[in-house]
C-alpha cells in the first residue's frame, strides 16, 4: 500500500467523518512531508523506526505509513469505515456536487485539491460555488477577488481536463430577496445557489417574498438550503415560510431544491422535501463541502432523497456538465 495515497486517505476519512481540523491537518501535513522524500527514504525510516524523527511525523502518522508500507491496512482506516446507507443506486448516478467551498472563502483546501478529490470520488465536474461578499464571517467575494477566482478555474481547467471545475458562487439572498453579487458577474457562471444567511427569524409573510423573489430571478440555479435549520450540538431552528409558494416558485422557473447533505442541516426535513416532490420541483443533492472529504456527504443526501420519492430524473447532478448548463 502507498503510505501517500494511505495518509491522504485518512485525512479524507476523518474530515468524511467530521473529525477536529488540526486532526485532519496532522495527516495532511505528514503526506506533505513524505511527498517530499527520496525514493526508498520511507522504508529505511520505518526498518530503522526513525519516522518520528522527521519534522511533521508523529505517532498516530507514523503508524499509518508503518501499516502500509507493510502491506497492512492502517487502523484509522477502518476505524472510520461507515456501514453503507441507503440510496446507493442514486449515489451512482450522480455525475457532480452543485455546491462546494475552497479555502477562497470558508472552506480548507485549495481549488485544486477539492476538483482532485470530487474527480477521485468518480465525478466529471464539480461546481465551485464559494460565498459572496456580505458574508464576510466567510471571506465573501468581492467582485474583485470572484474575476481573479474565474482566471484560476480557467487554468485549473485546461491541466485536469476532461475534469471541469464549473464556476460558480452561493450568493447571499439579501432582506429585500436581491443578490448579493453584481448581475453581470452572476450571468457569467455557471452554477448559481442562492441561500439565506442572515435574519433566518423573520417573519413568515417576509420570508417568503425573500425567498420567492431569489427563486425567480434568471441568474439563480439551486435554492440551497431552503430551512437554514442546524439538528446538532445546540441547534437552530428552521426558519418560517409558506413552503407551498415558495416551491411552487421554484418548480415554476425551474429553480433547483437543494437537498444539502451535511449531517448538521439535513435540509428539507423530511415534510418539505416531500412537498417539493409533490409539487413538481426538480433537486440537486449537493456537499456543501469545506473539504474534500465531505464531498462523500452526498451519501447521506441520496438516502434523503430515495426515502422522500425523489427520482433520479428530477436530480439536476445526474447530468453531464453540458447538459447542466443547457437545461
Amino acid at each position: 500500500m502507498d503510505p501517500l495515497w494511505a495518509l491522504r486517505q485518512v485525512a479524507f476519512q476523518l474530515e468524511r467523518a467530521g473529525e477536529p481540523t488540526y486532526r485532519v491537518r496532522a495527516f495532511r501535513k505528514a503526506a506533505e512531508v513524505v511527498a517530499g522524500l527520496p525514493d526508498g527514504e520511507v522504508e529505511r525510516r520505518v526498518a530503522a523506526g526513525t519516522l518520528t524523527d522527521l519534522p511533521g511525523i508523529g505517532k498516530a502518522t507514523a503508524g499509518v505509513i508503518s501499516d502500509a508500507v507493510a502491506g497492512r491496512e492502517p487502523t484509522y482506516l477502518s476505524r472510520f469505515r461507515e456501514p453503507v446507507v441507503g440510496g446507493q443506486a442514486l449515489r451512482a448516478l450522480l455525475k457532480g456536487d452543485c455546491h462546494s467551498h475552497s479555502d477562497w472563502s470558508d472552506g480548507g483546501s485549495p481549488i485544486r485539491e477539492m476538483a482532485e478529490a470530487a474527480r477521485d470520488l468518480g465525478h466529471s465536474w464539480l461546481a465551485l460555488t464559494d460565498h459572496s461578499p456580505r458574508l464576510t464571517v466567510a471571506n465573501g467575494l468581492s467582485a474583485d477577488r470572484l474575476l481573479r477566482q474565474l482566471d484560476v478555474v480557467a487554468e485549473l481547467n485546461a491541466e485536469l481536463a476532461p475534469f471541469r471545475v464549473l464556476t460558480g458562487i452561493e450568493v447571499d439572498i439579501l432582506d429585500d430577496g436581491s443578490l448579493d453579487q453584481r448581475p453581470d458577474l452572476l450571468a457569467r457562471l455557471d452554477v448559481v445557489v442562492a441561500s439565506v444567511h442572515s435574519k433566518l427569524r423573520m417573519a413568515a409573510p417576509e420570508m417568503t417574498r425573500r425567498m420567492v423573489a431569489a427563486v425567480a430571478n434568471p441568474h439563480v440555479d439551486v435554492l440551497g438550503h431552503c430551512t437554514g435549520r442546524l439538528v446538532v450540538g445546540k441547534g437552530r431552528p428552521e426558519s418560517t415560510f409558506d413552503a407551498e409558494a415558495v416551491f411552487g416558485a421554484c418548480a415554476e422557473h425551474g429553480t433547483a431544491v437543494e437537498i444539502n447533505s451535511r449531517p448538521e442541516r439535513r435540509d428539507p426535513p423530511g415534510r418539505l422535501l416531500r412537498l417539493a416532490v409533490e409539487l413538481g420541483c426538480v433537486f440537486s443533492i449537493d456537499s456543501d463541502a469545506h473539504a474534500p472529504g465531505q464531498l462523500d456527504w452526498l451519501s447521506f443526501g441520496c438516502e434523503r432523497a430515495e426515502e422522500c420519492g425523489v427520482t433520479p430524473d428530477r436530480v439536476i447532478n445526474t447530468l453531464e456538465a453540458d447538459e447542466l448548463l443547457a437545461r
